[in-house]
């Protein structure tokens, strides 16, 4: 009787010994999947707030010390963000920028979070006090109208995806069933950057409502065939207050000084900042937008919008 008590402790070690290892693989499997850098969190994922607000501080930063590290680009007939050239964008007709309007082909669809001129006005007249001495006729304003926070593409410039007819009105109604679930966003502008491709940005936190980490994740999830790279960080929330396209004119007070370009730039920004930092928006509509033109939003082209209020359906995911 003691072989078979013999054989069975034999069996039973190697037997140990392999769950053992099991249960360590699984363990080691499930942290890697836990610290694991999602992109796009899932929509049903409830990330901290702050944790999105850090990361955007970070962003923020990053991008106020773009001008200092590469200089005024756009100076130089730089690019935009998007890779398009400023010569391609606009030209001075009359002493007047005006933009050129190229056919988007196939149209950019984009969806973006949309800021009423209730708020947009107010930032614009600020802007403009500052800026249009210094840059009458080498300036481009965002029109007040189409002030926007770009979230997600179903298809851009960099990877077009082709779509009939009934496929677009298939990522509309998707859409619109993400802004019924999503919660209108109280917004406060954290602050105004000038980047090194002369865009002046307004880069905001989030008060209260749906982050908009959590907006592109629902968006992510609803339009599958969308381009897997997108133009923008997750946790970005930004608009564009104005382009910079030239020089700064001095007064002839001015020009009898040494000039620091980079501490003008960072001198305007300042006074703008000290002017509407802090300032709070409300946010409660979602744009579905083909635009026809290059850059239709940025440029006042072609374009063809499907407006949707934010519905706070799914407020599981409200931030508050």
């Amino acid at each position: 009787m003691a072989r078979p008590k013999t054989y069975f402790a034999r069996a039973r070690a190697p037997a140990l010994i392999w769950i053992s290892s099991a249960i360590l693989f699984f363990l080691a499997l499930r942290s890697a999947m836990d610290n694991a850098s999602d992109p796009f969190p899932s929509p049903h994922s409830e990330p901290s707030i702050t944790a999105f607000s850090d990361q955007r501080s970070r962003l923020y930063d990053k991008m106020a010390r773009d001008l200092e590290e590469h200089g005024p680009a756009f100076l130089k007939g730089g690019e935009t963000s998007q890779s398009l050239s400023l010569s391609d964008l606009f030209e001075l007709r009359n002493g007047v920028v005006t933009p050129i309007l190229k056919a988007a082909n196939p149209p950019v669809r984009a969806n973006v979070l949309y800021l009423s001129p209730e708020f947009a006005k107010p930032i614009s007249e600020v802007v403009k006090e500052i800026f249009l001495p210094y840059f009458d006729g080498v300036i481009w304003f965002q029109n007040t109208s189409i002030y926007h926070f770009s979230m997600f593409h179903a298809s851009h410039h960099l990877t077009p995806v082709m779509a009939t007819d009934s496929e677009i009105e298939a990522e509309v109604n998707a859409v619109k069933q993400v802004a019924e679930a999503i919660c209108p966003l109280t917004i406060v502008l954290d602050q105004v950057v000038l980047t090194s491709t002369g865009v002046l940005l307004g880069c905001w936190q989030v008060i209260s409502g749906t982050d908009p980490a959590e907006i592109r994740a629902k968006l992510r999830n609803a339009l599958p065939r969308a381009p897997e790279k997108q133009l923008y960080d997750p946790v970005l929330l930004h608009t564009s207050f104005a382009r910079l396209l030239g020089r700064p004119k001095l007064s002839s007070e001015e020009t009898k000084k040494p000039f620091d370009q980079l501490g003008f730039f960072h001198e305007q920004v300042a006074r703008v900042n000290d002017k509407i930092r802090g300032f709070e928006a409300a946010v409660s509509e979602l744009w579905f937008v083909e635009e026809y033109d290059v850059l239709a939003l940025a440029l006042n082209g072609r374009m063809k919008t499907r407006r949707f209020h934010l519905g706070c359906s799914g407020d599981r995911n409200q931030s508050t």
